[in-house]
């Protein structure tokens, strides 16, 4: 994979930035793969459900409104997720199992954490265009995750 930092030098104003300053907490520093979105507020029966689906070559972004009241996702879910070929997990907002999830095989990236469980509701949106950090996230479109950051490709 190339760094984030070429990328950008490579095509500039193409890519969007994500300004967001998460918090690395997968086992996977640096990951890319096609988007696929939900929009959440402290509930991750949605989430739970999309990394169930074979995910190989995704990245799930989930934006959780950048909530840090209650995790979206756990050392189970990041194990599901793995398990199922996800390259990584991108939550504007909680999750929880921190020092587990540093052995998943997966990138996670969060704002923080918090021991809280979720609601349990199923409410949400799934593979809608979701904004934050000045970035737009596209289902299907392409993001590269890596210490420096996360790149996407503009609208």
């Amino acid at each position: 994979m190339k760094p984030t930092a070429d990328l950008y030098d490579d095509h500039g104003e193409a890519l969007q930035s994500c300004h967001t300053q998460f918090r690395n907490l997968g086992g996977r520093s640096a990951f890319e793969g096609q988007i696929t979105t939900v929009k959440v507020f402290e509930d991750n029966v949605i989430v739970k459900q999309i990394l169930a689906e074979e995910g190989a070559g995704r990245v799930l972004v989930v934006d959780g409104a950048g909530s840090l009241s209650a995790a979206l996702m756990g050392d189970k879910m990041a194990d599901l997720a793995a398990a199922n070929g996800w390259e990584g997990v991108i939550i504007n907002g909680a999750v929880r199992d921190v020092d587990a999830l540093a052995g998943v095989d997966l990138g996670i990236k969060a704002l923080g954490s918090n021991p809280r469980k979720s609601t349990k509701n199923g409410i949400g949106q799934r593979d809608v265009d979701v904004t934050f950090g000045g970035a737009t996230f596209i289902p299907g479109q392409r993001l590269h995750s890596d210490n420096d950051g996360i790149l996407t490709t503009r609208g």
